[in-house]
């Protein structure tokens, strides 16, 4: 379900865990920048987005995210981070070219972003949920 992510901001190696309440995610502009925005919402953290920091894409495409103007964006990583079934670590490198499909979801002055999750395509994966890499 991607837990954490590894990339450049800035010149500078970083490292995101989706449990740390700052965590922030870099989003990738039309112009070739990034911007970090912050990586969903905890239990204890207030706004009036989705608690979470993930959308299925399923439902993005039923509607579910409407309301919170959904924007999809690219997240420039360089690996991300999923558990086992065991909580043991493994990282996923990407390569160059590709990047995690990502939806902003906005609320008056409140903007997350969400990691967009698709069904794996393995039969026996770690998780029933896989971030969309994307590439092109």
């Amino acid at each position: 379900m991607c837990g954490g992510a590894s990339f450049n901001h800035n010149g500078e190696h970083m490292r995101m865990y989706f449990p740390n309440p700052k965590a922030k995610l870099p989003v990738l502009s039309k112009s070739n920048e990034t911007q970090l925005i912050l990586w969903g919402r905890r239990k204890d953290q207030s706004g009036r987005l989705p608690l979470g920091g993930w959308a299925r894409l399923d439902s993005i495409h039923a509607g579910v995210w409407d309301r919170w103007f959904p924007k999809p964006v690219k997240i420039p990583v360089l690996s991300f981070m999923e558990k086992d079934h065991e909580g043991k670590s493994h990282w996923f490198d990407l390569v160059k070219g590709q990047w995690i499909q990502g939806l902003i979801a906005f609320e008056k002055e409140e903007k997350r972003i969400y990691v967009v999750t698709i069904e794996p395509e393995l039969e026996h994966s770690i998780h029933d949920r896989w971030p969309r890499v994307m590439s092109g």
